[in-house]
């Protein structure tokens, strides 16, 4: 199983790979270039897994060794979205030694840290594979970051969920709370937003679900409910329209995730790859 997400054009990841390059280096590597005078001496190096996962950011790696020379070579030898055993080298990259050097703990940090989520992300997909239902992530991201993190989530085998405020609608219960109803919420939002935009209604009882659906919500979202009440929610909705999309939210486990999605709901989000992964140990070393 591979799957290998989107990453924005470099128009956009370049000014955070370059802010994140000068937050290390600071006014200059005192190690590095203390060592070697300019970018004369060319090296090459590897990097060795030093535990198995799903390997996700080696394009991003590149760049950043890029950045710094254009002309640094990286050659993965592993596959983006693809498992990667211990002790695998999974890259080599040849060029600058300096630039080999100073990019090395920002290009280490950023694919450990996508690698690592996309490996958690994997075994929640992995649990229900066999099943319509689709695993989907959240907004519980590391400010900065989001745009790789989904990116790793969705190389993981994951949906990407909305990536900002502006991508759809979802009413959730302080805005439920806000609004004085479900109803309400609906009514005005409907009012204001662009055509394309879904609205996706955050529903805890039956109760509420009867009330989203009277109102058309294009989305509910089943938030905590036990499996019982979901799967009545399930059929409830079902019978009432066909075409309304079912997520359940709320404490999803490696343990629970199958038995959420064998209720029949279309979606299952979790923030659990991204807030509970740890990072996939990689290790360069010059040869």
């Amino acid at each position: 199983m591979s799957n290998v997400g989107i990453l924005p054009p470099w128009l956009v990841l370049d000014p955070l790979l370059r802010d994140w390059l000068l937050e290390d280096i600071g006014r200059g590597d005192r190690t590095t270039q203390s060592l070697l005078s300019q970018d004369a001496i060319e090296g090459q190096a590897e990097w060795i897994a030093k535990a198995p996962g799903v390997v996700a950011g080696l394009p991003v790696a590149a760049r950043v060794f890029q950045l710094l020379n254009e002309k640094v070579s990286f050659e993965a030898f592993a596959v983006e979205g693809e498992y990667c055993q211990q002790g695998q080298v999974v890259a080599q990259m040849h060029g600058s030694l300096a630039a080999l050097l100073i990019g090395e703990r920002v290009a280490l940090n950023l694919a450990m840290r996508l690698s690592g989520i996309a490996t958690v992300t994997r075994q929640y997909v992995e649990k229900i594979a066999d099943l319509p239902t689709q695993f989907v992530d959240t907004r519980k991201t590391t400010p900065g970051l989001r745009i790789l993190e989904k990116y790793a989530t969705q190389t993981g085998g994951a949906i990407n969920h909305r990536m900002g405020l502006d991508d759809a609608v979802m009413i959730k219960d302080n805005h439920i709370a806000a609004a004085k109803g479900i109803g309400e919420a609906i009514s005005r939002i409907r009012f204001h937003i662009p055509y394309p935009l879904t609205i996706e209604v955050e529903t805890e009882t039956l109760e509420q679900v009867q009330e989203a659906l009277r109102h058309k919500a294009d989305i509910i979202m089943l938030d905590n409910m036990p499996l019982d009440t979901m799967r009545e929610a399930v059929q409830m909705i079902r019978l009432e329209n066909s075409h309304v999309k079912i997520e359940a939210s709320g404490n999803i486990t490696l343990e629970t995730i199958r038995a959420v999605a064998q209720t029949g709901v279309d979606y299952i989000s979790s923030s659990a790859p991204i807030t509970q992964s740890k990072w996939l140990d990689l290790s360069m070393k010059i040869q």
